[in-house]
C-alpha cells in the first residue's frame, strides 16, 4: 500500500447478528477446495474469488453496510468457518454473530475506476484462513461521504465463481431494499443431502463414470518427466477471440464453453500427436431445488474425455465436444476424498493432469467492456501474449487453461508444468486456441 493510500485508507468491522447457527460435515465442495488451498502454500491467496459493483450514483455508507449485513444473514457461507474434528473430520460452523473487515478508500470522482483496480489488486493478494478469519473482506471505494464502488473478497471455501455472481447480483438488488423470500440451499442441507441415499446414489453415479473414463483414455498426453521448479504463467488477450467466440457457439447451436475445449483438445493433439484428449472441465453443479441462487463453493471438476481430436473438421469437433461435455458435467457432483481413493486403487489410471475452466461471466473483477465490433483480422493484430507470474510446482497438473473476461477482449490464462510444456509449446498452444475460433468465425 502506498502512503497516499495508506492517509485515505479506513478499517472497520461490520457487525452482524441474528442469523441462525449451527455445525456439520464439510460438504464436498467445501472439503474438496480445503485440500486444494492447504497445499498451495505461499500461492494460496490465487484461488480468492473476488467482483466488484460500480455504483453510478454515490450511495450513503450506512445503506452499503445495511446491504452487507443483510446478504451476510442471507447467505449462511458467508459467516462459516471450518474446523478439523478430533477424528480427522472437516467439519463447518455456521456463526450466528461477528464482524466481517471493510476497507474503505477515499478517491476522487475521476479516480474511482483507478482506485478499485488497485484495491482489488491488493486485496486479491492476501490468503483466507478458513479456520479463523471470516470468509469475506469488503473493499469500498467513497468520494465524499458516498459510496461509488464495493469489491467483494471471499475464501474459494466460501463460494465459487457462480456464487460469486449470485452474490453481486443480491447485492445491487439490496441497495434498493429486501429481497423477496425465497428457497436457498444452504451448506448445512447441502451436506445433510449428501449423505442421504439420494446423495450416495449421485456419488457413487459420478465416481463409476469418472472411472470408466479414466480406464479409457491415453497413458500419456505429453511426456512424463520430472516437474519443473516453477510453472509459467501465460495469458493471451485477444480481442478477435472475444468477438469471434459467441459467434461459432451461435452458428454451431452449442456452448461457447463447448468450442473454448474443442479448440484445446485439437490445440493439444497437434503439439503432442495425442489424437485423444482428457480433460477435468469445472461445472456449476447446481441443479438441486434452492442451489441456483446460493453464495456456496458446488462447483467441481468433471472429467471430459474425446477421441479423435487431432484432425478432421473443427465444426464437427466442436458438436461432438458439446456431446462429450454434457456427460462431463452430468457426473461432477461427488466426494473427492472417496474419488481420490478409488483412483488410487485403479490400476493404470489413464493421464488426468489437464485442466480447463471457462470463468467468462462468472468473476466479473470490474466492469468489464465487451470487445468493440471490428473486422475480425484488425481485432487479430491487437492480440498479446505476456507472462505475468510463475507460480509453485502444482502435483498431478500439466496444464490449467482458464478463459476470462478482460477489458475489450477475452483472455486464455495458462499455467503449466515447463519440464513438458516449454514457453514454446505455450505459446504455440494458446495460439492455436485463438486461429481455429477465428477461422471458424470467418
Amino acid at each position: 500500500m502506498t502512503v497516499a493510500h495508506a492517509q485515505t485508507d479506513q478499517r472497520s468491522e461490520l457487525a452482524f447478528s441474528g442469523g441462525r447457527a449451527g455445525a456439520g460435515p464439510a460438504t464436498w465442495g467445501q472439503q474438496a477446495i480445503w485440500d486444494v488451498v492447504r497445499s498451495l502454500g505461499t500461492d494460496a491467496a490465487r484461488y480468492n474469488v473476488s467482483g466488484g459493483l460500480p455504483l453510478p450514483a454515490a450511495v450513503p455508507m450506512d445503506r452499503v453496510e445495511g446491504a452487507v449485513r443483510d446478504l451476510v444473514l442471507l447467505h449462511e457461507s458467508l459467516r462459516t468457518r471450518l474446523r478439523t474434528a478430533d477424528d480427522g473430520r472437516l467439519d463447518q460452523v455456521v456463526h450466528a454473530a461477528g464482524g466481517i473487515p471493510v476497507l474503505t478508500r477515499a478517491a476522487d470522482p475521476d479516480t474511482v475506476e483507478a482506485t478499485a483496480y488497485a484495491l482489488r489488486d491488493e486485496l486479491l493478494a492476501v490468503p483466507f484462513d478458513a479456520e479463523r478469519e471470516w470468509p469475506l473482506r469488503v473493499g469500498v471505494v467513497r468520494v465524499g461521504a458516498g459510496a461509488r464502488y464495493v469489491v467483494f473478497f471471499l475464501s474459494h471455501t466460501a463460494s465459487d465463481g457462480w456464487g460469486l455472481r449470485n452474490l453481486l447480483a443480491d447485492f445491487a438488488a439490496l441497495l434498493h431494499g429486501p429481497l423477496p423470500a425465497r428457497d436457498l440451499l444452504q451448506p448445512l442441507e447441502e451436506a445433510a443431502f449428501q449423505v442421504s441415499d439420494r446423495g450416495r446414489r449421485r456419488d457413487a453415479a459420478a465416481r463409476r463414470s469418472w472411472l470408466d473414463k479414466l480406464g479409457r483414455g491415453p497413458a500419456r498426453q505429453f511426456p512424463a518427466r520430472p516437474p519443473a521448479a516453477t510453472f509459467p504463467n501465460a495469458v493471451l488477450n485477444s480481442p478477435a477471440l472475444g468477438l469471434a467466440l459467441d459467434r461459432v457457439a451461435a452458428t454451431l447451436s452449442v456452448s461457447p464453453a463447448a468450442v473454448v475445449l474443442a479448440a484445446a483438445a485439437a490445440s493439444a493433439a497437434r503439439l503432442t500427436g495425442v489424437g485423444e484428449a482428457v480433460f477435468q472441465v469445472v461445472v456449476n453443479n447446481r441443479f438441486l431445488p434452492g442451489m441456483a441462487g446460493g453464495v456456496t463453493t458446488i462447483a467441481q471438476e468433471g472429467l471430459f474425455h474425446l477421441t479423435g481430436t487431432g484432425g478432421g473438421d473443427f465444426p464437427d469437433l466442436v458438436r461432438r465436444t458439446f456431446g462429450a461435455a454434457l456427460s462431463a458435467q452430468r457426473h461432477a457432483y461427488y466426494d473427492k476424498l472417496a474419488l481420490d481413493r478409488d483412483v488410487a486403487a485403479l490400476d493404470g489410471a489413464c493421464d488426468h493432469s489437464c485442466f480447463v475452466n471457462d470463468q467468462r461471466g462468472l468473476m466479473p473483477a470490474l466492469n468489464f467492456a465487451a470487445p468493440a465490433p471490428a473486422p475480425l483480422r484488425e481485432a487479430l493484430a491487437r492480440t498479446t501474449l505476456t507472462w505475468p507470474v510463475e507460480h509453485e510446482p502444482r502435483r498431478g497438473v500439466s496444464f490449467a487453461l482458464d478463459a476470462q473476461d478482460a477489458p475489450g477482449a477475452l483472455e486464455l490464462a495458462m499455467t503449466a508444468d515447463s519440464a513438458i510444456l516449454p514457453r514454446s509449446d505455450m505459446s504455440t498452444f494458446l495460439y492455436t486456441i485463438e486461429d481455429l475460433i477465428v477461422r471458424a468465425a470467418s
